[in-house]
């Protein structure tokens, strides 16, 4: 208004008080800026000072707005959580590939807040992660996975196969969508998919691998081989294992759970354990590895993200002790960490002075130098 700008010139002057660059861009405003003032009779000190406060705010307005602009999706996300725990993961594990947790760390997460997480199930999943009725859930929702979760099964195979759902047999899926591969059905009989037709997940592999012979060009009910012998079951550990194989998720096995014995006999610390010690003290960690970061500001300094069975550890690791265990520290999917326990403010920071691999079999992939 004190310059007399058109609608599209005012918003040039806005958007250069809100860039990076904004003095750079807000300088080739200025001229015009002061033209318009002088011609409605506004003296150039007056000018100057407004300019100053323009000037004044951009140099501080490109972070300001990014702050305020985190604050309220960190805001919103929390709430989101907070009320609707089982929706905000079905969301993000729908959204996928994003952000920085992989799906195995939210789905771990979310059940560490009480929600149920399923594997797929051929009738029960849609195509991608949805919500179930569940009265011991939080929030009374479950979080089934999706077919696009399983091993070779991209969104457009997913799709297609929710179309057809209710399915009567492993043969009529086959046979009613012809994309369905061997590769493809060994992959849902892995995940535990066709646990709706009453068979576990050794006989429907071995199910899946007699309904390869079948085809919408083959008469129904002919095929040899489908009945199972007696197959050994599956013990915890190889459910959490065929899981992380055909999903990468593992909703109820993670893999430190099962090594917790011997790293209780080691005086490994848990994630949730931490806070029982005092800050000073010398401790033992374990997990798996789900980050590893350099940022250019730190100076060498490496961080790195543990997670066990019962939440997420920081770990702090010296431009030193990288290089002293580089070859540990930068291949092991899983890592047992000595160092001293750091709290501030309600953070809790490992400053690690030994690392050694972790035997944990199947782990997730960790996101690295990203």
């Amino acid at each position: 208004d004190v310059a007399g700008f058109s609608a599209s010139e005012a918003d040039q002057l806005r958007q250069a008080i809100g860039s990076k660059r904004s003095h750079q861009r807000m300088e080739r405003l200025k001229d015009r800026f002061f033209e318009s003032i002088r011609e409605r009779g506004i003296t150039d000190d007056i000018g100057d000072q407004i300019w100053l406060k323009l000037a004044a705010f951009a140099n501080y307005g490109f972070p300001e707005s990014h702050s305020v602009s985190f604050s309220y999706l960190v805001y919103a996300s929390s709430w989101i959580k907070y009320h609707y725990p089982a929706a905000f993961c079905a969301a993000l594990l729908k959204a996928q590939p994003m952000g920085f947790w992989s799906p195995h760390t939210l789905a771990g997460d979310a059940r560490r807040h009480g929600v149920v997480v399923r594997t797929p199930d051929l009738n029960a999943s849609e195509a991608m992660a949805t919500l179930e009725p569940e009265p011991s859930s939080t929030g009374g929702q479950a979080v089934r996975l999706g077919l696009d979760y399983v091993r070779g099964i991209g969104t457009e195979l997913a799709t297609e196969i929710d179309s057809g759902r209710p399915y009567t047999s492993v043969e009529d899926l086959r046979r009613r969508v012809p994309k369905v591969s061997l590769a493809v059905l060994e992959a849902l009989a892995t995940a535990g998919a066709f646990g709706c037709f009453g068979i576990d997940r050794r006989s429907a592999l071995w199910t899946a691998g007699a309904m390869a012979q079948s085809g919408a060009d083959r008469l129904p009910g002919i095929v040899t081989g489908v009945d199972a012998p007696t197959l050994p079951g599956m013990s915890p550990e190889e459910l959490s294992h065929a899981d992380m194989w055909a999903t990468g998720v593992a909703p109820d096995g993670h893999p430190t759970r099962y090594i917790r014995k011997e790293l209780t006999d080691l005086g490994v610390v848990t994630a949730t354990g931490l806070v029982d010690h005092p800050a000073g003290e010398r401790v033992f960690v374990g997990g798996v590895v789900t980050h590893r970061q350099r940022p250019a500001t730190a100076g060498g300094t490496t961080f790195i993200s543990l997670e066990d069975e019962t939440g997420l550890i920081n770990v702090v690791i010296s431009k030193g002790c990288w290089l002293r265990y580089k070859k540990v520290a930068r291949g092991a999917p899983a890592l047992l960490i000595r160092g001293r326990l750091e709290k501030e403010e309600g953070v809790i920071n490992i400053v690690a002075d030994k690392l050694e691999p972790l035997p944990v079999g199947k782990a997730p992939a960790s996101r690295d130098f990203r």
